[in-house]
């Protein structure tokens, strides 16, 4: 069984960074589409970035693009999201996905396996 677990949250002020990692048991991540979606208090989960199972192919939400960066090393079964440039409104809890779709995917009821999500707090 695949089980996911995301690190590297926490609380910076705006126009810092912070790198969040997901490590993966059990099968190899290079079966799987894996993706970052958060859900902010109040909000319904809302999709960041996707990688492609070879991570040649990478999709991200409009308010991120520019300033985050997912990418994923299958050796070590991990995938990161790089977020520099942080605003308030990227405050959330951020998830890490696993999709054994064929296709790069950003619809979260595609994924089928969910770390337990990491709080990033920025504050302006």
């Amino acid at each position: 069984q695949l089980q996911l677990v995301e690190s590297g949250g926490g609380l910076v002020q705006t126009g810092d960074t912070l790198r969040l990692s997901c490590a993966a048991s059990g099968p190899t991540l290079s079966n799987y589409v894996m993706g970052w979606f958060r859900q902010a208090p109040g909000k319904m989960r809302e999709f960041v970035a996707a990688i492609s199972r070879s991570g040649g192919i990478t999709y991200y939400a409009d308010s991120v693009t520019g300033r985050f960066t997912t990418s994923r090393d299958n050796d070590k079964n991990t995938v990161s999201l790089q977020m520099n440039s942080l605003k308030a409104e990227d405050t959330a809890v951020y998830y890490c996905a696993a999709s054994p779709s064929l296709r790069t995917t950003i619809y979260s009821t595609e994924y089928a396996w969910w770390g337990q999500g990491t709080q990033v707090t920025v504050s302006s």
